[in-house]
This record gives C-alpha cells, structure tokens and sequence, in this order.
C-alpha cells in the first residue's frame, strides 16, 4: 500500500513526541506508522491516545475479550494493517493462537476456535458493521456476561476500531515490518 499521507518523522514537536511516546507503552518499538501519520493533527493525536489509552489501558474488559473485539472489526473493516499489530503485539502474548486469528480475520460467529463468550462478541462486532445495531437476542446473550459499563465499553470499542480502521485504510498505511499478516 502506497500512504497518501507519509508518516511524520523525528524530531517531533515536545507534545506529539509525549503522545507517541504515551500512545506506545511499554511497547520497545519505535512509533507506529499509524500514530505518526494522525500526528500530522497533534490536538486529534492527543484526542486519540486519551480514548485508545482509555480502551486498551484502562478498560474493564477481559483481554482476550477485548481482542476478539478489535481483531474482528479490524477484519471486517480490511484493516491489515491494525489486525497485524494487535496480532503480534497482544494475541500472541495472551495465547491466542493460529485458528483463533484465521477465525477473526476470515471465519463466522460460530467458528469452532472461538469460545462460546468469543462468538457472542464476534455476533456483536458483525452485527454492528452490518446494520449499525445489535439484535435483541445478542443483546441478552452479551448482557448475560458483562455488566452494563462493559457493555457501554465493548460498543464504544467496536466504534473505535473503526475509526483506527478508516484512518488505517483512507490514509493508506504501510504494514509494521514485524507485524502479522492475514491469512491468505
């Protein structure tokens, strides 16, 4: 993929430097290409770490929930770019194998590499991109698991992928050298 926007490069400004240094944790990485390229706009930059830090850092999700969640609406919106991240970066260190990515990227609800709490958010995320809302039923099965501030999260999770997908795609994004690919 060819960006349509390139990637700020050091030095940055003292605050986009901060941002990115936020935006990337403990991660012994440079910057990704991602969050420099939304750098190009440091008051969005900043906006954008608060609400990803707030989802990733300080939400009240399950792990391996919140990576059904963004791993499936990075799929379903095309977002290679950020599905590879999260990959590397956060499946693969929860354990989250080979048959649960291929089932994010390409597989349905029901996928037997899903447990059955995974299928029920994979429904919520393709329900979602599909039509905007959640059916009653999915409703009631995820308000069977997750209070009703997880509930807010997982929804406003889902909305921010993509978002991170969008900018991911519309600004043309290369892939992290050492990011994870799709499945063919």
């Amino acid at each position: 993929m060819t960006p349509r926007l390139q990637p700020l490069e050091p030095p940055y400004d003292a605050p986009v430097a901060e941002d990115l240094r936020r935006l990337m944790g403990a991660a012994e990485l440079p910057p990704l290409a991602l969050f420099r390229t939304i750098a190009h706009h440091p008051q969005l930059l900043g906006r954008f770490r608060q609400i990803g830090s707030s989802l990733l850092s300080f939400g009240t999700l399950d792990a391996a929930d919140r990576e059904t969640v963004i791993h499936r609406t990075t799929a379903r919106c095309g977002a290679a770019y950020e599905w590879g991240v999260h990959a590397r970066l956060f499946a693969q260190p929860l354990g989250l194998g080979e048959d649960w990515l291929a089932a994010t990227w390409a597989g349905e609800a029901d996928d037997p590499a899903f447990s059955p709490r995974q299928r029920r958010l994979v429904a919520l995320v393709d329900e979602l991109h599909d039509t905007g809302t959640v059916t009653d039923a999915t409703w009631s099965a995820l308000a069977a698991d997750h209070d009703a501030a997880a509930l807010v999260e997982l929804v406003c999770l889902v909305g921010f992928y993509h978002l991170v997908s969008f900018c991911c795609g519309a600004f043309g994004v290369e892939g992290e050298p050492w990011a994870v690919a799709p499945p063919a």
